[in-house]
């Protein structure tokens, strides 16, 4: 997760923070109550395999596109729970399992994201991601068999969301193709035991390199173009913008450069820049203020501009009735539930899956003295606190498949939920 601001963490003993919960959802049982202690049961009995699971991913972190150690085992775990695999699917370190009952029916797609952090490993927890994935799907399965449910649950093991936009790029390449819906989760810091519903910011990546002309510092520095001074005056410059971005937006960046020696006017320099905003529409609006900057720094300097824009990922646009459904089954049966947490502040690859179908991405809070992408929090994804409180959220997301593959009016809102909120989006983008 490309993370972003500030939240709140839980601290052992603390008893939460006030919440904006859900207030208007009906009292009484869940649907189908049957299916959810089914699922319960199912993964009650597979808990220590998944603990373990966890852990192993854990403690064998992998950066982006090289996640091969987490592809071989989870593949061969979801294998001995009856999936057809296919490894390094569309992508080295991408796999898809699946499986399919009766005729007809619906399809359910869900996620299992591999990837560790350079230097600090799994910082974001995505170990947990990973057999949250895995978990949902092996629960569906089991009650598709049990209940004899039509339909089919596909379980994605998608790669390099740190930085990689994997899940960008396998659904440009149809990996989300015939799936009637998505589900994931992701651990953030917040109060005890909560979940969290919240959206996140949009991002765009940023490459821009400068090209100028070396000269001796001293003795001719008339002679020099100096990409050093263009990278410098770029930062400035867009220090200075910030004050006339909205608080909601972010900008941030770095630069670097090879071979430099403070005698030598510097010919080469490249900084990379996040661009973060709450939509797509924003994001977009918000960029050509930024590369102004670069330009402005070239033309000041006598430096070549090259601007590169790559890995765009977009807001997570969570389905409401997916949404309602698990605000409903967790405050029920968990605990609480908030707006305010998770990664509102953070980015993800699956903000772009949420833009072509209806989707769910909720957070749930583990035990952490620091935010994602800290080593406290690597040391936190590890714990039983926070396998539990994933195991949790894995239950809720079970259910709400289930319900999605067995109530034709479910599912039929779902899609109405999702065609409601993309006119949204678009009336807001041609506004923006």
């Amino acid at each position: 997760m490309a993370q972003g601001g500030s939240t709140v963490c839980w601290q052992p003993g603390d008893k939460g923070a006030p919440l904006h919960r859900v207030d208007d959802l009906q009292e009484g049982t869940i649907y189908r109550p049957e299916l959810f202690e089914h699922v319960q049961a199912t993964l009650k009995s597979l808990d220590q395999d998944l603990f373990e699971l966890s852990k192993d991913i854990h403690d064998h972190p992998e950066l982006r596109f090289e996640e091969r150690h987490a592809h071989d085992i989870l593949t061969a775990f979801v294998e001995r729970h009856g999936f057809d695999v296919t490894r390094h699917h569309l992508l080295e370190t991408a796999w898809v399992a699946k499986s399919t009952r009766g005729t007809g029916g619906r399809t359910l797609g869900v996620n299992s994201e591999m990837d560790a952090l350079p230097g600090i490993g799994h910082a974001c927890g995505h170990n947990l991601i990973a057999i949250a994935g895995v978990a949902v799907a092996i629960a569906v399965k089991s009650a598709m068999e049990k209940f004899d449910i039509s339909g089919s649950v596909v379980l994605l093991g998608t790669p390099a969301e740190e930085g990689g936009s994997g899940k960008a790029i396998l659904l440009e390449q149809g990996a989300y193709e015939g799936m009637d819906a998505c589900l994931m989760c992701h651990p953030a810091p917040g109060p005890r035991w909560s979940a969290s519903l919240s959206s996140c910011l949009a991002l765009q990546r940023l490459i821009v390199e400068f090209s100028g002309h070396t000269a001796h510092a001293a003795l001719s520095p008339w002679e020099g173009q100096n990409a050093l001074d263009a990278a410098v005056l770029a930062y400035t410059n867009i220090s200075v913008l910030r004050q006339q971005l909205k608080p909601s937006h972010r900008v941030h960046g770095i630069f670097e450069g090879k071979d430099w020696a403070p005698n030598i006017i510097p010919d080469y320099s490249k900084m990379t820049w996040y661009v973060r905003a709450p939509t797509r529409a924003e994001v977009e609006v918000a960029v050509p203020r930024v590369t102004a900057c670069f330009e402005a720094a070239g033309l000041a300097t006598g430096c070549k501009v090259k601007l590169e824009k790559t890995n765009v990922t977009y807001d997570l646009r969570q389905n409401k009735a997916l949404s309602d459904e698990c605000a409903d089954i967790f405050l029920k049966k968990f605990g609480p539930v908030d707006y305010e947490y998770g990664i509102k502040s953070a980015s993800t690859d699956f903000g772009n899956v949420t833009y072509v179908l209806p989707s769910l991405h909720p957070s749930f809070a583990i035990p952490t003295k620091g935010s994602n992408h800290t080593p406290e929090f690597t040391e936190a994804a590890a714990t039983k606190e926070s396998h539990q409180a994933c195991i949790n959220m894995s239950i809720t997301l079970s259910a709400i498949g289930l319900r999605l593959l067995t109530d034709d009016a479910f599912a039929e809102k779902v899609k109405k939920t999702f065609d409601e909120d993309k006119r949204l989006r678009e009336a807001a983008a041609a506004q923006a």
